[in-house]
């Protein structure tokens, strides 16, 4: 029971450290208050706010969902690709979140046998 205790402490207190290190999105804007997510990193994401990540995958969701003039929200799929993107995004902070996207994209197309048209 006091092992369990001890352990819950020491994960709360590491919890709290690394919320600490965390970096609000609005630290990468220009003077104008716009954010170039082109250049956004892995690093940068992972290392921003919970609502931050949401924020800006959504918004990612709907910039590529409009270059592909598609209207359609698939929440459960949303949902997927935002976790895979924010673990592959952990996994490799110097790729770019534009970079990561890409390859989360594809093997999400590749589990359902979406072929791509050259």
């Amino acid at each position: 029971m006091i092992r369990q205790a001890l352990a819950a402490s020491a994960l709360s207190l590491l919890l709290l450290q690394a919320a600490g290190a965390q970096t609000r999105l609005s630290a990468y804007a220009d003077e104008k208050g716009f954010i170039d997510v082109q250049k956004l990193t892995c690093a940068q994401l992972a290392g921003t706010f919970q609502e931050d990540a949401d924020m800006l995958t959504a918004w990612y969701s709907g910039w590529y969902n409009g270059l592909a003039r598609k209207h359609f929200l698939d929440v459960k799929k949303g949902k997927e690709a935002e976790h895979e993107v924010i673990q592959y995004c952990k996994a490799n902070q110097d790729k770019k979140i534009i970079e990561a996207i890409a390859v989360v994209f594809k093997d999400m197309r590749a589990k359902l046998g979406i072929e791509m048209k050259p």
